[in-house]
Order: structure tokens, then sequence, then C-alpha cells
């Protein structure tokens, strides 16, 4: 005979007192009560629902061990800082480049209080909300004159759709490409409302071939950035000075140069931003988060007329960043013309600092034997940028006990993340991207993980 004391307990927690639980406090701290409380309720739910619950009640069920993963499987999906092991410096999956610790203190002041975005100091009158940049952009590259926008997506497209709407557009089939999260220059130009004609083969496109397709309804020719593709062998690429010589007046040259490269010395087939303007491009876009190393920005560089024409073009003010982008460019060019250290990207200081990492994967390979071998390993620039271009550096093989996937699972679990990779079954661990502010929590963390083993 089942007496009362037997009978199964359906009777959970309320919301409220679920709340007030130790253990939740920092879950609410780090997610926001409203959101724990959603929870909360969900996992109660769930409870309540499953087969467990319905035939033996709360037996068995720890409900604040089912919140609390729920909650923390929510908390990784909260953007916090990681460090980056891969070799890939512009990692698009890690935020792209890193600004500078001097650049984000520099600027720092001017984000956290009121600023003259908007104001013309020397007169007090309503101003452009670009301070020095056009100056500085000039001195950088010898742009005449320069536009700034949230991304080079936009960059490309305001130029599209401010210079050459209803107009022809010229494009070799080989620059016809796909770049991250399907913007794809065929669907852009349609968008733009501009008439795409395809000129050249996908290997070969010369100066001629733009020339024979000009008509009168030609308003540009664009050359494409292959952001993160190459082609290489039998190719042929235009001669941007002939073609530039022969180009009619109402034709735009409009090159989207996509990776930002200036005078940065660690690429020999990328032509850089400077090239295309001296060479006599109209108009020139780049990103500003790329090799230039500063916040996800489009900047559109060249000629003063062209220039302010997409200004005032309705668009623009969609397309507009605001003062973190604009303080943080400011600040950077400033360092960069002056040629200090944290005027550099991420990398260029990644690639200057590979005989160092060299030193350093010795030493932690010795630390940390026998479970970690030393590695001759190739670095990217990554981001869309430099496609073809590998670069010498160094890092670890850890090798383990057990399966070198779980490893590289429990390394993102950790309370700054590590983000390596597997090859052939290896965890790897490229070092020469793991920047100087990170080594030593990379270094406490990993060796408390490789003692557990030795232990």
């Amino acid at each position: 005979m089942t007496t009362d004391s037997a009978k199964p307990c359906y009777r959970l927690p309320q919301v409220e007192q679920l709340l007030q639980h130790q253990a939740l406090v920092v879950y609410i701290e780090q997610l926001s009560r409203p959101l724990v409380t959603q929870l909360i309720r969900q996992t109660l739910q769930a409870i309540r629902e499953s087969q467990a619950f319905k035939q033996s009640g709360t037996h068995g069920i720890d409900v604040i061990a089912a919140i609390e993963k729920n909650c923390q499987h929510r908390l990784k999906q909260r953007q916090r800082s990681v460090i980056n092991a891969t070799g890939i410096a512009i990692h698009t999956n890690l935020g792209r480049s890193p600004i500078h610790p001097d650049i984000w203190q520099d600027v720092s002041p001017l984000n956290t209080g009121y600023c003259n975005l908007e104001l013309t100091l020397n007169d007090g009158k309503r101003g452009q909300r670009n301070g020095l940049l056009p100056d500085l952009i000039q001195s950088w590259v010898g742009a005449e004159d320069a536009l700034i926008v949230n991304n080079n997506a936009a960059a490309v497209y305001l130029t599209l759709i401010g210079l050459a709407q209803g107009k022809e557009v010229i494009v070799s089939r080989g620059e016809q490409v796909q770049i991250g999260g399907g913007f794809r220059i065929p669907d852009i130009l349609k968008m733009s409302g501009c008439t795409l004609v395809e000129v050249g083969t996908t290997n070969i496109t010369t100066a001629q071939d733009y020339l024979d397709a000009i008509t009168e309804n030609t308003a540009a020719i664009l050359m494409v950035h292959q952001s993160n593709f190459s082609i290489q062998g039998f190719t042929e690429a235009p001669d941007i000075h002939q073609l530039v010589k022969n180009l009619p007046y109402h034709v735009s040259l409009l090159v989207d140069q996509g990776s930002g490269l200036s005078d940065e010395s660690y690429s020999s087939d990328e032509h850089s931003i400077r090239y295309y303007l001296n060479a006599g491009a109209d108009l020139v876009c780049f990103s500003g988060d790329k090799i230039l190393g500063g916040p996800q920005a489009g900047i559109v560089a060249g000629n003063t007329h062209l220039i302010k024409t997409l200004a005032k073009h309705p668009m623009m003010r969609a397309f507009r960043p605001g003062r973190i982008v604009l303080s943080l460019l400011e600040s950077l060019l400033i360092k960069k013309l002056n040629k200090q250290h944290s005027g550099k990207g991420v990398a260029e200081r990644l690639i200057d600092a590979i005989p160092e990492t060299q030193f350093w994967a010795e030493q932690l390979a010795q630390q940390w034997q026998p479970f970690a071998r030393l590695e001759q390993l190739e670095a990217q620039v990554g981001g869309g940028s430099l496609p073809s271009e590998r670069y010498l550096s160094y890092g670890l093989a850890l090798q383990l006990p057990g399966k070198a996937q779980s490893h590289l699972d429990r390394l993102r679990d950790l309370p700054t993340p590590i983000i390596g990779y597997l090859n052939k079954d290896r965890l790897m661990v490229n070092l020469s991207t793991i920047l100087e502010q990170d080594k030593a929590i990379f270094v406490q963390q990993l060796d408390h993980y490789i003692r557990s083993f030795q232990a």
C-alpha cells in the first residue's frame, strides 16, 4: 500500500525564489536579471514537459544545475575577450583587427563625455563630423579628399549608387567576386541601379578590353579587390596607366582596393592605395579595420568633387559612422604618420615580432614537455587581405591524453577562451597571433591545464 509520503512531488520552486539563489547571482550580473528570469522559466517549463518529471516528479532533478547549464550556454553568446592562437592576424570570427590599447586609451575621455563631433570650435557653428581625417588621409596616401562610412561594403555601394545609378559600370569577369556574408559584386551593381558590363576573361583582362566596352552610357570602370582568393599562373592584369590615359572624360575609374595596404612592406603582389591614386584612379575604397588596424570602417579617398557629391547623397546619413569610429581612426592615423608602434596595424606588429615569437615558442616547448612540441608554422594576414601571402611563424603542437578535438573544445571553455585549431588530428596553437597583453594569461591558463595531466 502506497503512503502519501511516497507520492512524487510535483512542486517546483517559484521563479522569484530561484532568483535569490546564490548560485545564480553571477549570471544575473553578467546576463541581466530579465534574461536570467526568462531562462529560469524556460528551464522550469522543460522540466515540466520531461518524462522524468511526469513519472517521478522532482525526484532526482537538480533544478539549479539545469538553470546554470542554460545560463552558461547563453553566457557563451556574449561578446568577450578571447586569445587568438590561430595564426590568422585579421580574423573575421574574432573581431578582425584589435585596436591598440594606446589608441583606445587616447580616445576614451572623448567618448565617455561630450565632444565637438559636429561643432566647429573656431566659430561655434555646426561643422562636418570628419574632423582632421581628410587632412590626415591626404598626408598618408596623397588623396585630395576622403569620406568615412561604416565599412568597405558601404563605401563601394555608396560610390556606385551616388555616381553611376542608371548607367553602365564595366567590371572584369575575374573580379565579379563574392566576399563574406553574400556580398556579390553583380548583386550590388543591380541594387545600385547600375548595369553590369562584363569584360575580359577569368584570368586575363587588358586595358583595351575596358576601353572597347565604353559607350555614351558608361559611368565608370570598377576594379575589385579579390578579397579572400587569388588567381595564379597564366594571368594578365590591365596596365592602369594606359587605361587612365585613354579614358573619356565622362568615365570614372573606381577601385575597390579592399585591404587598405599603404606603406606596409610585407606584400609584394598587392597594389597600395597610393599606387592607384598616383596612377589616376578617381576614387579608391578600402577598409579601415584590416591592414590599417583601426575600427571597422570604410574609407573612400580621391577626387574632391566626387567625394563632395557622395557626402551630399541621401544614403550617406545611413552609412555614416559615429564618434567612436571617427576618433579611433583619427588617433590611429596621427600615430601612424608619426611612425609610432601603436600606429601599426595588428598584422604588421605581429609580423615584426616573429623572431621574438620563435624564442618564446622554444621556451614554452621546453617548459611543457613532453606535452608540447615546437612547430614551424605559417601565419596569414587574413580578413580578406593578401590571400596569397604566407609568413613563417612559430607555435606548439599539444600532445595531450585523449582526443585533440576534446582539448580544443575545453580550451574554448577557459575563463579567457584560447582559440586554437586542429591539423591532422593534432591540437595546434600558433603563437604569432597572441597579442602582447594576452601572453601572461595565455601562459597561466595553459600551464594550469597541462599540469593537470602531469599530475
